[in-house]
């Protein structure tokens, strides 16, 4: 999953950069909200984490504008503006979380797991593939309760066609999603990383098919292995 990290307090801004990156999350990390708001014209992102008080364009106003673009990325807003006014603002501008600061990591990375869920259609932490069960709060994937190792980029490609399991899903979709702007990706990164997951997982009734030109199918799990 790919998250915009809105931030211009250098010392949080690194800490959460590293925790989401430890949690297998691409990021894209700004200071500054006019930077915010070409990024989120440009690409495309599974949640923005947004701080209110920045360098040129305001948070609110980031908000605004991404709102009257139609777009529906899930938005929570971090910010020290703890006022009545200012959390009814945000949210009646479009976010879709308030969570004011100081704040416990524990607390905010729970609030990021939920809001990439609602934003993909999940309504409970795990993603089940026939007896395959991936759980998002603990990034583990486990068969009939017994782990399967992936590493951390496996897992995040994994757990992207499962949320779109039946539709084809391009390498472009996979690099957005599953890359940050600092990252060096070669050409044939996704190739491998598929090859990769379908090794491990054809044993146990998981089927990722290449389609030609367009990109990977997960196969619906109606003939999953038991």
């Amino acid at each position: 999953m790919r998250i915009l990290l809105v931030e211009d307090d250098e010392t949080l801004a690194d800490a959460l950069y590293r925790a989401f990156v430890q949690s297998a999350y691409a990021v894209d990390l700004v200071a500054n909200g006019d930077q915010a708001d070409k990024a989120l014209s440009i690409h495309t992102y599974d949640l923005v984490v947004l701080d209110i008080g920045l360098p040129g364009m305001s948070g609110f106003d980031i908000v605004r504008r991404l709102r009257a673009r139609k777009s529906r990325v899930p938005v929570l807003i971090l910010t020290a503006l703890d006022t009545l006014n200012d959390r009814v603002r945000g949210l009646d501008l479009g976010a879709d979380d308030y969570l004011t600061k100081p704040f416990d990591l524990p607390e905010l990375e729970a609030r990021v797991r939920a809001l990439l869920r609602r934003g993909h259609g999940n309504s409970t932490p795990d993603l089940v593939h026939g007896k395959l069960r991936l759980d998002t709060v603990g990034r583990r994937l486990f068969h009939d309760n017994q782990p399967i190792e992936l590493s951390a980029r496996e897992l995040a490609l994994f757990e992207l066609l499962l949320m779109k399991e039946g539709r084809v899903v391009s390498k472009e979709q996979m690099v957005n999603h599953l890359y940050g702007w600092g990252d060096d990706v070669g050409p044939n990164a996704m190739e491998v990383y598929v090859y990769r997951v379908r090794k491990k997982l054809e044993a146990y009734g998981c089927t990722i098919r290449t389609i030609r030109g367009m990109g990977y199918l997960l196969e619906h799990s109606d003939n999953a292995a038991d």
